[in-house]
């Protein structure tokens, strides 16, 4: 699977674990920064995740900050974005399997390495269940802002 990832200076050491976690597994990673815990602005990143999971739809992105969630408010204010904050495997699951969600985000000060890969498995292992969940799927992607 590819991803797009990046974070803001809240989240770096998380994102270089994560980058690292899906190469070991086969993974291919972009890493789109920042690459230094100076301050910068976390909607910037949200936004060059989000172009480039638009313009290469097999694709997933990866956004980390402090909480997650304003990487999520930021990615979701792209049409065609479906981005999740999961603090959890579970939540994972569900992201992917009922809403399919194409990007998954988190916060470094909310879960630790651990938590971390055990999101990024459930994240991979997931698929779009479809069914009854297509029609949810279809009235997100129509609303427009």
């Amino acid at each position: 699977m590819k991803f797009y990832i990046a974070t803001d200076h809240a989240g770096i050491d998380l994102k270089d674990f994560t980058v690292e976690n899906l190469r070991s597994k086969g993974h291919e990673v972009v890493d789109l920064g920042p690459f230094t815990k100076d301050r910068v602005d976390y909607p910037d990143y949200a936004v060059k995740v989000c172009e480039c999971v638009l313009a290469d739809p097999q694709s997933q992105g990866i956004l980390i900050c402090g909480s997650g969630i304003g990487m999520s408010m930021a990615a979701n204010r792209h049409h065609g974005i479906r981005a999740a904050l999961c603090h959890d495997a579970y939540t994972a699951t569900v992201a992917r399997g009922h809403n399919d969600a194409n990007v998954l985000c988190f916060g470094e000060r909310i879960v630790g390495q651990g938590v971390a890969e055990s999101i990024l498995d459930a994240w991979i292992a997931g698929t779009f269940e479809g069914g009854r969940h297509c029609s949810r799927v279809e009235k997100i992607e129509a609303i427009q802002g």
